[in-house]
């Protein structure tokens, strides 16, 4: 099947703005487009009419949305900003509070950006994005330590490659086998960077960050063109000074015109609200313009029509009026304080050197895990099972390593829960 007249006028845009950019979409990403004929050109035009039969949702006789009492009543939100469709792209308004949203907390993103587009999340971002810029065979460079769900996202629904380097060199990110990663082969290459990092809660620091951007710089002045997708899912949450504080998505977007950066994100973590499935997609290159941020915008939002329609509106909505909330940033400031507290009693209870017998830390600063390395006479996987059938206890095991999720853990219990772990490793080297 050939390639939509729609596909091929935002192939067009891109290709006489910034050529880079399209060279880096899938075949998948050439050949998908927003429908702005049809159904919903038509339905847009026919919004005003008197007498209005195009979209398939249902209105009571006084033209207000039909709704069931029994969903409605326990809604407090106008029932407009709930029940129609949201559009493709997301509701305008969180849109644009999302973007300013970045720029506050990323003050040294100066560079042109794409206008977040509303996804069902970040995992669903994700896949949008596979869509867009993965071709099967490609390669996706990321740390060893990463969350599990990259394979499903990007391995077996677009068979892609995970290319895996080094995460740590002692108690620092392993810079140099990230470099050595990057310099293999040439022509397209893809990066994801998620930090702060699932599962290790490791945060760059600004110096390795300045060192990540400076490789995926020298190796673009090569020739070589490179996405770069910052996985922010747990963007904010850092409890340690060194630690830097922006997304390195500020570091990518305006370096160099053979890399495109783009920023997932989402309201999953940074705003505590996991439920309610709202994330974001946002695009920058050097030299990128807003043609090009459009049209990237629109093909974003005909892979969302194609897959889910629409983020949900009641989630849209209830965000808008969160950031509207005289005490939003008051209770966000409280959930951060009670998170880094528990943070604090880890890093605490760990400075007793008995628990060095069986394991020791990974490095970690922020987020919402942290893991210990066994020793290499125990098995991760029977030591969870044992704390889980002996000792009441709930751990992630991930080969040699146990990741532990503080940020549901009461700060009272964090003492137990590291005691437990070192009882289950000292039967199983007794037994």
């Amino acid at each position: 099947m050939g390639i939509n007249k729609q596909a091929e006028e935002l192939n067009d845009i891109i290709k006489k703005n910034n050529f880079v950019v399209y060279e880096l979409l899938s075949k998948k990403g050439r050949a998908i487009f927003f429908p702005k004929k049809g159904i919903l050109a038509q339905t847009a035009e026919a919004k005003a009419a008197k007498l209005n039969a195009t979209i398939g949702t249902a209105f009571e006789d006084d033209r207000t949305i039909m709704r069931l009492n029994s969903i409605a009543k326990n809604i407090l939100l106008n029932p407009k900003d709930v029940f129609p469709y949201a559009p493709s792209f997301g509701k305008i308004e969180l849109r644009k509070a999302w973007f300013e949203k970045i720029k506050e907390k990323n003050p040294t993103l100066k560079s042109r950006t794409s206008l977040p587009i509303v996804t069902n999340a970040i995992t669903h971002g994700l896949h949008v994005i596979a869509y867009l810029f993965v071709n099967p065979g490609d390669k996706i460079i990321l740390t060893d330590k990463n969350w599990g769900n990259y394979k499903l996202v990007f391995e077996h629904a677009f068979d892609a490659v995970l290319d895996t380097f080094n995460t740590f060199k002692g108690d620092e990110l392993d810079v140099e086998s990230f470099k050595k990663k990057l310099e293999q082969g040439k022509g397209k290459k893809i990066v994801l960077l998620n930090f702060p990092n699932n599962p290790t809660g490791y945060t760059l620091t600004k110096e390795e960050a300045e060192e990540i951007a400076k490789t995926i710089r020298e190796d673009a002045e090569k020739g070589n063109k490179i996405i770069v997708i910052c996985d922010d899912a747990y963007f904010g949450l850092v409890y340690e000074k060194g630690a830097y504080n922006e997304s390195i998505f500020s570091k990518v977007a305006d370096l160099h015109e053979n890399v495109l950066a783009i920023k997932a994100d989402g309201v999953t973590k940074e705003e505590y609200a996991w439920g309610l499935r709202i994330g974001f997609l946002t695009y920058a290159s050097k030299g990128i313009t807003e043609e090009t941020c459009r049209a990237l915008e629109s093909k974003t939002a005909g892979v969302v029509r194609g897959s889910i329609s629409n983020a949900c509106h009641l989630s849209q909505s209830l965000i808008l009026k969160a950031f509207e909330s005289k005490t939003y940033e008051l209770e966000k400031k409280e959930k951060y304080k009670l998170l880094k507290s528990r943070f604090d009693k880890v890093k605490e209870v760990l400075k007793d050197k008995k628990f060095s017998e069986f394991f020791s830390a990974l490095p970690y600063n922020s987020g919402y895990f942290m893991c210990i390395e066994l020793k290499t006479d125990l098995d991760a996987e029977k030591i969870r099972r044992q704390l889980l059938e002996k000792y009441n206890t709930g751990v992630i095991a991930i080969k040699n390593i146990i990741r532990i999720a503080f940020s549901c853990v009461n700060k009272k219990n964090i003492p137990k829960l590291f005691e437990n772990i070192y009882e289950a490793c000292k039967e199983q080297i007794g037994g």
